[in-house]
């Protein structure tokens, strides 16, 4: 459909930080990203006539009238939590392709660590997350009351039937960690981890302890997208966008009553990708994975066919996904040692690798990386990128 037709042509990032928090408000900190990618592609803010705002945390008009952008006709926001930047990289690939606009800005941050937490957004607005009045009265009363949780009785389930066990977890959380070690911007640089310290982690819900969990974070991060004949003006070196797809697993609302309880939006997303881009996943030179929590990289390595179902720990275990390795995941520390910006950072990471910019933790040689979102209760995106 428009495989090598769109690219990516600037991104932008802010400082990652914690305590005691941006100083900016959740608008404030985007714009901040929203001008680096305009600088880094070398395009001016009047051009930019689509804007795609992740969910909950702004709006187009708002980012259209404070950057200076006159001339927007495209404009919308893909309601998929942590799968929505990748879903609206796919998204502003077709915008682009079809004349609907010519430059699209996809921002993406928050206060995630000085703000409102995702707990208490879930509990005080159900239009927060599809599926939010499930939530509400069905999951909450119970003691389900966060993500960390709610994505537990999905890990339990797969050690239950595939004995995937607690080091295969550790596993992914050291491999982010180690990555971090080699990026500066990363909250956990300067911070190794061994096993014996993800093990010493105390539980926050079973199985997950507080290692398995993502780093909350105040910070945010954008990306242009544009058509490859524009792009040949541009300051960068295009990133090709070989396939892109979006899905939601059924019902999507609820976890606990899946007739196929592994079975998520990247499930039937990921061949629609690959099928687009030509490719397979033993293709690609890296991938960035949603890390919300370590299990859910294990789980989207099988759904997304780099492995089969039920061999994602095997896979992770002794360096399988460190730089290095059969498949360098999260080459920047992801959300659990670098920081979570939402999932946008994946973008702006695999962009990096491919144009070869990613200093000490360079993939040597990468032609084909590969981005996924995930976001409530399981919903899915891929790209396929190459250089």
């Amino acid at each position: 459909m428009f495989k090598d037709k769109a690219c990516i042509v600037g991104i932008g990032e802010t400082p990652f930080c914690r305590k005691p928090g941006s100083g900016l408000s959740e608008m404030g900190i985007q714009l901040k990203a929203a001008v680096a990618a305009l600088e880094d592609a070398g395009l001016k803010a009047a051009q930019i006539d689509g804007i795609l705002p992740f969910p909950n945390v702004g709006k187009a008009e708002a980012f259209a009238a404070s950057l200076g952008c006159e001339n927007l006709r495209f404009a919308a926001t893909l309601h998929m939590g942590g799968a929505a930047p990748v879903g609206s990289l796919r998204m502003a690939a077709m915008a682009v392709t079809s004349g609907a606009a010519d430059y699209v800005m996809v921002p993406g941050g928050w206060n995630g660590y000085s703000g409102a937490r995702v707990r208490e957004t879930a509990a005080n607005d159900v239009d927060s997350i599809p599926g939010g009045e499930i939530a509400r009265d069905f999951y909450m009363p119970f003691g389900l009351t966060a993500p960390p949780q709610w994505y537990a009785l999905m890990a339990r389930r797969h050690m239950h039937e595939y004995g995937t066990t607690a080091e295969q977890f550790g596993a992914v959380a050291l491999a982010m960690r180690k990555h971090a070690q080699l990026n500066p911007a990363a909250l956990m640089h300067g911070k190794p981890l061994t096993m014996a310290d993800y093990l010493a982690s105390p539980y926050i819900a079973s199985p997950y302890r507080l290692l398995d969990c993502c780093v909350e974070t105040d910070g945010a991060a954008a990306f242009i997208v544009t058509t490859v004949e524009r792009a040949r003006d541009l300051r960068q070196k295009p990133v090709y966008i070989m396939g892109a797809a979006a899905g939601q697993p059924y019902p999507a609302d609820e976890i606990t009553n899946r007739a196929d309880f592994h079975r998520t939006g990247l499930t039937n997303a990921a061949p629609e990708a690959f099928r687009m881009a030509g490719v397979s996943p033993a293709d690609a030179d890296f991938a960035q994975i949603y890390d919300c929590f370590t299990f859910e990289v294990i789980q989207q390595l099988e759904e997304a066919g780099f492995c089969r179902r039920g061999e994602g720990g095997a896979f992770v275990e002794n360096g399988g996904i460190e730089l290095g390795g059969r498949l360098p995941v999260n080459t920047h520390g992801g959300l659990l040692s670098q920081a979570h910006v939402l999932g946008i950072s994946h973008v702006v990471e695999a962009v990096r690798q491919l144009r070869g910019e990613a200093g000490a933790r360079q993939v040597a040689d990468a032609e084909i990386g590969v981005v996924t979102g995930w976001g409530d209760f399981g919903d899915g995106s891929i790209a396929v990128l190459r250089r």
